[in-house]
């Protein structure tokens, strides 16, 4: 190749890796699945600086809280800038139980096919195994309605479904009474946090695993302004015990989430670092 043509072929490729997103958008069939849930970033500026920072941290998938407090086109114009796809958005149960047909609307409309339920109240929290067992059915029957519209119903764990009643957890009471149409949303460090291995649970949910969160716990009584939590890999989560359960468990996504950053941007840029290094190392082998 001539000098000349050798400097216009640098000038072009300098070009496109100037334009938002290329980089990471060139081969999204390669990637691993990962993706960030945006509650990491509410206080990380715009929703466009959020985006912004997620497309630099090397990341090319997002979990929406709701709507993003924007319409769908507004979400899809800055999707497309910064070279994003929704993957799932968490919807709370009074949206479920009374907004369906305009949280569906909007999902569709972004291109998203899952919902997630994210949080109990403490006054919505039943006591017993009869009402974890009642609010499984109700979220199986959501789910079958979402299914005739071409949508899927996810439910997001913390501590207190780690209760046990009768031999089994909270949480396993509601997925058994919700039968198949419902898919967990496994929260790793909530299941350590609610007493329990998280490489073993996840097993429990094999065949319903859409996906996990990827959060970590700082050692105890450490961290206590980030809520005791930590960056991917610099916690006490036991992730080579981990990483190959759920990669046995035919989990979807990896989605890493920080509830109290510091330092968001850092979380899911050295988060995902973290998670591509140990995924690619698994799925080698």
């Amino acid at each position: 190749m001539s000098s000349q043509a050798l400097l216009a072929a640098s000038a072009v490729t300098l070009s496109a890796l100037s334009v938002p997103g290329f980089a990471q958008a060139q081969d999204r069939s390669a990637e691993l699945p990962i993706a960030v849930q945006m509650y990491t970033l509410r206080d990380f500026g715009s929703l466009e600086e959020q985006l912004a920072a997620v497309n630099r941290a090397g990341i090319s998938a997002i979990e929406t809280v709701g709507t993003q407090e924007v319409t769908a086109e507004e979400l899809n114009a800055l999707l497309e800038e910064h070279a994003l796809e929704v993957i799932s958005s968490h919807v709370q149960l009074d949206d479920l139980r009374n907004r369906l047909d305009e949280t569906v609307a909007f999902n569709q409309a972004v291109g998203n096919d899952t919902l997630t339920m994210p949080y109990l109240a403490e006054d919505a929290r039943p006591s017993d195994a009869e009402g974890w067992q009642a609010l499984g059915e109700e979220l199986g029957d959501i789910a079958a309605e979402l299914d005739a519209e071409g949508l899927r119903l996810a439910y997001h764990n913390h501590d207190f479904e780690m209760e046990v009643y009768d031999g089994k957890t909270a949480l396993e009471h509601l997925f058994d009474a919700a039968g198949s149409d419902l898919l967990a949303e496994l929260d790793l460090a909530w299941i350590a946090r609610g007493g329990f291995d998280p490489a073993e649970y996840v097993t429990r949910f094999d065949g319903q695993l859409f996906a996990v969160h990827a959060k970590d716990n700082a050692p105890e009584g450490t961290a206590e302004e980030e809520g005791g939590f930590a960056t991917l890999g610099e916690g006490v989560l036991d992730w080579d015990a981990i990483l190959p359960a759920i990669e046995a468990a035919d989990v979807e996504w990896y989605i890493i989430e920080h509830d109290m950053p510091l330092d968001a941007e850092a979380v899911i840029t050295e988060g995902n670092s973290f998670l591509e290094e140990k995924l690619t190392a698994l799925r080698e082998e």
